[in-house]
């Protein structure tokens, strides 16, 4: 690894895997923005979305299947996995065992982090605890009887 694909991976993993958000926000310029599909979002925002994350799912643990460089773009392909023991958008406690995977795509310049594009698949979340369906669940039911 380079050394800031290194430092990247490693203030990111550490915030979103172990909550150590001090990590990222260090390697972060002040004009940081992150998008993904609900929006732009700045640090402040991200921040509270790791806190929501660890508070939501016990046992949180993120881990990095890859992470590559090119130029000023790092991409890590991660998955995280928990067990869902508090409130997270909007949907109470299941206990149930959530794992969900997804990719960031990481601008630097300089030394520090520009922006983010975070690529996930929420229905995937919500099919982990039960509440979502992905496909078909009717086909599915009318098979099994």
């Amino acid at each position: 690894m380079t050394n800031m694909l290194e430092r990247v991976t490693d203030a990111w993993t550490k915030a979103w895997g172990e909550g150590d958000t001090a990590a990222f926000e260090q390697l972060v310029a002040p004009d940081y923005v992150r998008e993904s599909k609900s929006g732009q979002e700045g640090l402040t925002e991200v921040v509270r979305q790791i806190e929501e994350s660890h508070r939501a799912f016990s046992d949180f643990d993120v881990r990095v299947l890859r992470a590559i460089e090119n130029d000023d773009l790092v991409a890590i392909h991660w998955e995280s996995t928990g067990r869902h023991t508090g409130d997270f958008m909007g949907v109470p406690p299941t206990g149930r065992e959530v794992t969900v995977s997804g990719a960031s795509f990481i601008s630097h310049h300089d030394g520090v982090i520009t922006a983010e594009a975070v690529v996930w698949d929420p229905r995937e979340m919500l099919s982990s605890i039960s509440i979502w369906h992905l496909g078909d669940q009717r086909s599915k039911r009318r098979k099994a009887d």
